[in-house]
C-alpha cells in the first residue's frame, strides 16, 4: 500500500512539511500548488528536494473551474493547463487533480465535459501525463462522484480517470457502495479524510474542519471498503483542511495522519477479509481488562503527603520493591505504585512535573502484540535499564512523557508483584473500593484528536461524543473513551486557556498527563463513612447543590440529608444512578473522585462539573497568585 498525503494537511513552510512527512513513514506527497509558489525554489529543485527525502510526488492539485466553460474562457482553461502540464514535468509528477467546476459561466451537461476531457487527455498523453477528476461536493453542475465517474466513462480516454474523496461523498450522504460499481483502473487516486458532524455550509466544512480518518464522525471505513472492492491499487492518500492543524506542529500532526492511515486500512482488512489489501500482517486492537497499576512520581515531603491521602482512601502499604524506592499500595484489584527513585524516567518525571502520575499499567490479552500493534502505529517505544533477575515489561510511551506498561497473563508479565515486590505485614480492611473507574487525563484543547486518534487505534474503544465543561473562568472540552465492557475508561480533558482549573493544573505541573483517578465502590455510602473515619477530607460542596438537586430529581428527603452529609454529588440517566465524591486538590490540582454506578448509568456525572470546579477552586491559591 502506497501512503500519501497533501502538503496542505501538515503546518509549515514545504521543507518542514516534507521532513514530518518523510519522518512519519509517508511514501509519497500530493503537492498543493499554494505550498510550491510559496517556496522559493524552482520546480527541478523542489522535485529533487521532495525525492531525496525519499518521497515521490503522487499528485499535482488542485486546478480548478475547467470543464463545460463557453469561448474564449474555454480556450483559457487549456492554456492554463498546458503551463500547469509544463510545471508538473519539471517537478516530476504524471497525474494531476482536476475538481468540478465552481465557475458562474460554467454550462452543464455531462456531454459536455466529456468532450472537454477527451481533449485534455489527448493534451496529457502526448506528454505522458495523466488527468484526475474529482466531483466537489459544492461544485456547480457536479458534486457526485457518479456524474463525475458518467464524465469519466463517456470522455473514455486512456488518460482521464476519476479521483475519489471521501469527503465528498460522504458529506453529501451518498451510499459508498455505489463505488463498487466502477471499475478500479478508472480510479486514478483516492483522497481520505474524517469530519464532525456539523450541519453547516458544505465548503466551509470542508476548508475547516476536516481530520484524519477515525477523528471524526464519518463512515470512512465503508467508503474505502468500496473502493477497494473495485480492485484499486493506487495510493491511498490524506488531503486534510483543519485550521487547528495549520497551526500544530508538523511532525505530530504527520504521524497522526500515518497512524490513522495504517489502522483505517487494517480496519478495512478486517472487516470485509475478502479484499486484497496490500498491508504487512499486524495484531489486532488490543482487548483490555483494566488498569493494572498507576505509578506516582514523588519525593520527600510530597511523598509522605500522598501516602498519607492514600491511607485515608483505604489503600494499604502492602509491599516494597525488592531493589528500589517504590512502595505498593493496593485496595481490592487496585495497585498504586509510590516511585521515590533519585533516577531514572519516574525522577526525570518528578523533576519536570512534580508529584504525578508517570506511569500506567494496564492489563492486555496479549503484551507483545499490544506493542507490535503500537510500533506499526508509529508510537515510539519506551526502554530504561531493568536489573537482574527483575522482568521486561513492554511499554511506549503516553502523553506529556508519561508511560503505558502492557501486562498479561500468557507470558507471565502479571506475575511482577510477586517477583518485584516483597510483601509488608498491613492490617485487613480497606474503604469498600473495588477497582478504577477511569482516569483524567488533562491537555491543551489542540491535542485533544490526537491523544483520541491514539486510544482507538490501539485499544478497542469507542469515543463519546465531545461537551463542553463550564469552569467559572473558561471552558474545557471534554471527550470519554471506553471499551465495550467498560474496563477500560479515558476521559481527554481539552484546556484552552490557563485560567480554568484544568488550564491551570498544565502550567503548574507542566503538562503533566493524568489530573484525577476515579475509584469505583458498590455502596458510596459505606466507603464515605469509611473514609470518614481514616481522617478522609472531602471536597466541601455548597449547599446550594443540595437545595437545586432537589428541584431537579425525585429523591427522598433522608437521601438527600445522605448525600449532604457525606458531600456527594448525583446524576442520573435513562438507566440509572451516579454518585460522586471527591478528595480535596493535591499536588497543584490532581484529585480522587469515588464513584458508584447504578444499573448501567453511562456517563461520568457531566452535569456536576461546574459545581465541583468551582467547589475546588474554592479551595485553591486565589487568582493572580504566583506559584511558590
Amino acid at each position: 500500500m502506497k501512503t500519501s498525503i497533501a502538503t496542505v494537511s501538515i503546518a509549515g513552510n514545504l521543507p518542514e512539511k516534507l521532513e514530518a512527512i518523510a519522518a512519519a513513514g509517508f511514501d509519497g506527497i500530493e503537492i498543493f500548488e499554494q505550498d510550491f509558489i510559496a517556496h522559493d525554489g524552482n520546480p527541478r529543485d523542489v522535485g529533487d528536494m521532495i525525492r531525496s527525502m525519499g518521497l515521490e510526488i503522487t499528485l499535482f492539485q488542485p486546478f480548478r473551474d475547467f470543464e463545460g466553460l463557453p469561448e474564449p474562457l474555454r480556450a483559457k482553461a487549456f492554456d492554463r493547463a498546458e503551463r500547469k502540464f509544463d510545471l508538473m514535468q519539471e517537478l516530476g509528477t504524471e497525474l494531476v487533480l482536476v475538481c468540478s467546476s465552481c465557475h458562474p459561466a460554467a454550462l452543464g451537461g455531462i456531454d459536455r465535459a466529456a468532450a472537454d476531457f477527451y481533449e485534455l487527455g489527448e493534451c496529457a498523453a502526448k506528454r505522458g501525463l495523466r488527468v484526475g477528476f474529482e466531483a466537489l461536493a459544492w461544485g456547480k453542475h457536479v458534486n457526485d462522484h457518479r456524474d463525475a465517474w458518467e464524465v469519466v466513462r463517456r470522455a473514455d480516454h486512456a488518460n482521464v480517470g476519476l479521483i475519489l474523496d471521501s469527503f465528498h461523498t460522504l458529506a453529501r450522504k451518498i451510499d459508498p457502495d455505489t463505488i463498487r460499481r466502477i471499475p478500479g483502473d478508472k480510479i486514478f487516486f483516492v483522497q481520505l479524510a474524517d469530519a464532525p458532524a456539523i450541519d453547516m455550509d458544505m465548503l466551509y466544512w470542508s476548508r475547516h474542519f476536516r481530520n484524519m480518518p477515525g477523528e471524526g464522525d464519518m463512515d470512512v471505513t465503508s467508503f474505502m471498503r468500496a473502493v477497494m472492492a473495485t480492485g484499486y491499487t493506487g495510493p491511498v492518500s490524506l488531503e486534510i483542511f483543519n485550521d487547528q492543524f495549520r497551526g500544530g506542529q508538523p511532525k505530530g500532526i504527520a504521524k497522526d495522519g500515518y497512524r490513522s492511515l495504517v489502522a483505517l486500512m487494517d480496519d478495512v482488512r478486517t472487516a470485509e477479509p475478502s479484499l486484497s489489501v496490500d498491508l504487512a500482517p499486524m495484531p489486532p486492537r488490543a482487548k483490555t481488562f483494566g488498569l493494572s497499576f498507576i505509578e506516582f512520581a514523588t519525593k520527600g515531603r510530597e511523598a509522605e503527603k500522598l501516602e498519607a491521602l492514600l491511607g485515608t482512601l483505604g489503600f494499604q502499604h502492602s509491599a516494597n520493591h525488592v531493589t528500589k524506592s517504590l512502595s505498593l499500595w493496593t485496595q481490592n484489584d487496585i495497585r498504586i505504585v509510590v516511585n521515590k527513585e533519585s533516577a531514572g524516567h519516574a525522577s526525570s518525571a518528578y523533576t519536570t512535573h512534580g508529584t504525578s502520575v508517570c506511569d500506567i499499567g494496564i492489563a492486555v490479552d496479549d503484551a507483545a502484540g499490544t506493542v507490535a500493534r503500537a510500533q506499526r502505529l508509529g508510537t515510539d517505544l519506551f526502554r530504561q535499564p531493568v536489573d537482574a533477575g527483575q522482568l521486561d515489561i513492554p511499554a511506549i510511551l503516553g502523553q506529556s512523557g508519561s508511560v503505558l506498561h502492557f501486562i498479561d497473563d500468557a507470558s507471565g508479565l502479571s506475575d511482577v508483584w510477586d517477583v518485584e515486590f516483597t510483601p509488608v505485614k498491613t492490617d485487613s480492611g480497606h474503604a469498600g473500593i473495588t477497582r478504577i473507574d477511569h482516569i483524567a487525563q488533562t491537555m491543551s484543547y489542540d491535542e485533544m484528536l490526537s491523544w483520541s486518534l491514539f486510544y482507538t487505534t490501539l485499544f478497542d474503544m469507542a469515543k463519546s461524543p465531545m461537551v463542553d465543561v463550564v469552569d467559572p473562568d473558561g471552558l474545557v472540552r471534554s471527550q470519554a473513551l471506553e471499551t465495550p465492557d467498560g474496563t477500560l475508561r479515558v476521559t481527554l480533558n481539552g484546556a484552552e486557556t490557563h485560567r480554568t482549573m484544568a488550564g491551570s493544573f498544565l502550567a503548574d505541573s507542566f503538562h503533566a498527563s493524568v489530573q484525577h483517578i476515579a475509584l469505583a465502590t458498590d455502596d458510596i455510602f459505606a466507603t464515605a463513612q469509611a473514609l470518614s473515619s481514616r481522617g478522609f477530607e472531602a471536597l466541601p460542596i455548597s449547599r446550594n447543590y443540595y437545595a437545586d438537586l432537589a428541584a431537579r430529581f425525585d429523591l427522598s428527603p433522608p437521601l438527600l440529608d445522605r448525600l449532604e452529609a457525606y458531600g456527594i454529588l448525583y446524576d442520573e440517566d435513562a438507566h440509572g444512578a451516579f454518585y460522586q465524591l471527591y478528595s480535596k486538590p493535591f499536588a497543584g490540582g490532581m484529585f480522587f473522585e469515588i464513584v458508584q454506578r447504578q444499573s448501567g448509568y453511562g456517563g461520568f456525572g457531566g452535569p456536576n462539573a461546574p459545581f465541583r470546579i468551582a467547589a475546588q477552586k474554592r479551595l485553591m491559591r486565589p487568582k493572580g497568585m504566583p506559584k511558590v
